[in-house]
């Protein structure tokens, strides 16, 4: 279990959207977040000429993924300044600086920060780096590195109570570890009363266009980027694609080894324990227009006996 913490986020604008000032007791880091259209307006705080590292964050993908630039400055000032006139993608900015009275952070360090956070975010795959460059580990003392990781701690506690869950390695929400629905009995979730209307629900079945099917569903044994009920997440051993135009069927089932977050907008991964096999095809059929445009619950037993979509969806 993690030790328990708290922190300190001051609004000076009075504004909780507009700029916030985080810090920790007994800590000697401090955290400014920022739109990036309050830039100009902040850059003049003395913490922005500190040394320190910041990250930029925003969009250029439809993934839900966010973009990440990672950096670091001896004044941090100037750096941002740069990105502000040339870097198009990024809504915001988080930066990390040391209110320490020696100073705190060198240059050393925050170049250890930097090669850490990109490192740490490459591996954790929530998101995108539009860094050219993978740095090499610098060289640090024992006791330099053991300090800069205690800060790299502090750092990354932070960031997701400022928005940003990226570094954080993905923590399964579930795990139904369901085995293939040819060997798998089909067994009613104990927490849904008998003879419900969702007493079977254990299946959701998604829309997916051709390129996402083939490349995702069918090469990574995948699928990304679903938003589901809180309420399903327990619920669900099986996920069925329903290819869209020209296709318009369900034609492949894959059961669930795990579910885990997905991006910074409450949607979800789920990654398959054995590959998609075939499945009917179930074609679109007479169900009503509109019917697949997201996902949808069912069960695998209607999905062994259904003759068209309109049997997965309907209310029994």
């Amino acid at each position: 279990m993690a030790d328990p913490f708290t922190i300190r986020v001051f609004v000076p604008d009075g504004d909780p959207e507009g700029v916030r000032i985080i810090d920790r007791l007994n800590w000697t880091g401090l955290g400014i977040a920022f739109p990036r259209e309050h830039w100009f307006r902040v850059r003049t705080r003395a913490e922005f000429g500190k040394t320190g590292v910041y990250i930029l964050v925003g969009h250029t993908t439809d993934d839900d993924l966010p973009t990440l630039y990672i950096g670091q400055g001896d004044g941090i000032r100037n750096r941002i300044d740069e990105h502000a006139q040339k870097k198009d993608f990024w809504e915001w900015a988080i930066t990390f600086v040391s209110n320490a009275a020696n100073g705190g952070l060198n240059r050393a360090h925050i170049t250890w920060l930097e090669y850490a956070l990109i490192n740490r975010a490459q591996s954790a795959k929530r998101s995108h780096l539009d860094n050219g460059n993978t740095p090499q580990e610098p060289a640090l003392s024992e006791a330099e590195k053991a300090d800069t990781q205690g800060f790299l701690k502090e750092v990354l506690q932070i960031l997701p109570l400022a928005g940003l869950r990226a570094f954080e390695r993905p923590k399964a929400v579930a795990t139904p570890m369901a085995r293939s629905p040819e060997t798998s009995a089909i067994v009613a979730p104990p927490s849904a009363p008998a003879g419900s209307e969702t007493d079977d629900v254990d299946t959701v079945v998604v829309p997916a266009q051709k390129e996402g099917f083939e490349e995702v569903f069918l090469g990574e044994n995948a699928w990304r980027a679903i938003r589901i009920a809180r309420g399903m997440l327990p619920r669900i051993k099986y996920i069925a694609a329903y290819q869209t135009q020209p296709i318009s069927a369900v034609t492949h089932v894959a059961p669930v080894a795990a579910i885990e977050p997905y991006g910074e907008s409450g949607k979800y991964m789920l990654r398959f324990s054995e590959p998609a096999q075939p499945i009917g095809p179930i074609p679109f059929g007479d169900a009503t227009q509109g019917a697949m445009q997201g996902p949808r619950y069912t069960s695998i037993a209607r999905l062994r006996s259904a003759k068209t979509v309109a049997d997965l969806v309907k209310p029994r």
